[in-house]
């Protein structure tokens, strides 16, 4: 059954005139004949009682007008909704951001595309590198940051941080009046880490294990902030980036690391090879361009 041939059945039944119907689908009235007779051939039923006044439909019509007034009005609003997907009216965004992130660069970011679409919600979740990969391959994330360190086969990613680890220590640490040190010089030390499902936590390990020791945990956490408390404290070590280190506010000090520097690189990532919105396509490309442009400047 077409679709378009209900349309012009339904404009029968609001004039109740083939004439007028015709015109105001802008078709010949043999022509509107032909398909409402086409329509009944196929149905098996006549549709209309057909006088000289006017035109009444049967039993049958009334039937057929019940369900194609719900069919039309459905497609209409499937239409109105891919048009929305299409231009960006509506949306929804999942993005997975960890803690070492400078959360306020992107806030910034998606308060700016929110202006440019005021219809697309977001929804920001807080997760070490490792979880928000596996969300990313689960479909419960979009997109998100992730901690790189090697090449990533299910992922398409922009590298926007390249950085090195720094040492922070209390302020009042025997450590803290060093300008650099080396990583082999902290096999004393108690370390305080994020826990397993952050990256960094793999990269400190390994750096310390390539220095001959392998670090002494002390403390577990997901949040900078508990971090820096303990840190403060004196309860412990820790390594963050230097871009990280600089934004602390408590009482502590940051050492570069020297003789290996420690690498560490962020990259905004998506997964490949899978359907996008068009709402995640645009904020894709969006933040992809305002990164390019925070790292030129």
């Amino acid at each position: 059954m077409d679709f378009k041939h209900l349309q012009y059945f339904l404009e029968v039944t609001n004039t109740e005139n083939f004439t007028q119907a015709a015109e105001n689908l802008y078709i010949t009235q043999p022509a509107l004949s032909r398909i409402i007779k086409a329509l009944e051939d196929e149905l098996g039923v006549p549709l209309f009682i057909r006088s000289r006044k006017k035109i009444q439909l049967t039993d049958a019509g009334m039937v057929l007008r019940k369900h194609a007034s719900t069919i039309v009005s459905q497609l209409h609003l499937l239409d109105d909704e891919m048009d929305q997907l299409r231009t960006i009216k509506t949306g929804h965004i999942r993005i997975g951001l960890p803690t070492v992130v400078n959360s306020f660069f992107f806030s910034k970011l998606i308060a700016e595309f929110h202006d440019l679409y005021p219809g697309v919600t977001f929804q920001l979740e807080e997760y070490g590198s490792k979880i928000i990969e596996e969300k990313l391959t689960n479909g419960e994330l979009d997109c998100g940051v992730s901690v790189l360190t090697n090449q990533h086969p299910s992922f398409d990613y922009y590298t926007f941080v390249e950085d090195t680890l720094n040492l922070v220590v209390a302020e009042n640490h025997l450590l803290a009046k060093k300008q650099e040190i080396k990583i082999e010089n902290l096999k004393d030390e108690s370390f305080i880490m994020f826990n397993q499902d952050f990256e960094s936590r793999n990269i400190i390990i390994n750096a310390c294990k390539k220095a001959g020791f392998t670090p002494k945990i002390v403390s577990e956490t997901s949040q900078i902030d508990f971090l820096e408390e303990m840190v403060a404290t004196r309860l412990g070590v820790t390594l963050l980036p230097s871009s990280t280190s600089k934004e602390l506010t408590k009482n502590i000090k940051s050492i570069p690391i020297h003789n290996p520097k420690i690498t560490w690189s962020l990259a905004f990532i998506w997964k490949k090879d899978t359907y996008l919105s068009q709402t995640n396509k645009q904020f894709i490309n969006f933040t992809k361009e305002k990164l390019i442009t925070h790292n030129a400047t």
